[in-house]
């Protein structure tokens, strides 16, 4: 009998940079740490590849569209929170359109933040990340024992 294969939910991040800051979304109405700072994310659709899914994400919950030319890998995580997660960082600076909030009834809206002055009540391995990200840190793990 083949053993059953592990797996993972895999979602992507979206760090927008403008310039030496980053956009957070305040989470509401979701059922896990509303209240929160996030940046915008979302999980992958089967058959759909990372980058694919960060565009659609962007698209639908700020508005706004990205190139997959401008999307750069710039973190990834492996971690449990909750349950088994890999969490897929990527880097934008160019864009089009202006940021709105798409998803009202999840986010109580959009600000620009200090890349090393993150609000303080921000998702914990979505901080731990930035924070290795300023550092040039491409992987690391979080959560298991």
């Amino acid at each position: 009998m083949a053993k059953e294969r592990y797996k993972t939910c895999v979602d992507v991040h979206l760090i927008l940079r403008r310039g030496d800051e980053i956009l957070l979304g305040e989470r509401r109405n979701t059922g896990w740490r509303d209240g929160d700072w996030h940046l915008p994310s979302g999980h992958l659709d089967p058959g759909e590849a990372a980058s694919a899914a960060l565009i659609r994400e962007t698209a639908e919950e700020i508005g706004v569209a990205v190139d997959a030319a401008a999307v750069r890998f710039a973190h990834l995580m492996h971690h449990f929170t909750d349950d088994a997660r890999t969490a897929m960082f990527f880097e934008v600076t160019q864009w089009t359109g202006e940021v709105v909030n798409r998803e009202p009834d999840k986010c109580a809206g959009w600000d620009w933040f200090p890349l090393d002055a993150l609000p303080e009540q921000m998702i914990p391995y979505a901080a731990e990340a930035l924070t290795l990200y300023a550092k040039g840190t491409v992987y690391s793990e979080r959560g298991w024992s």
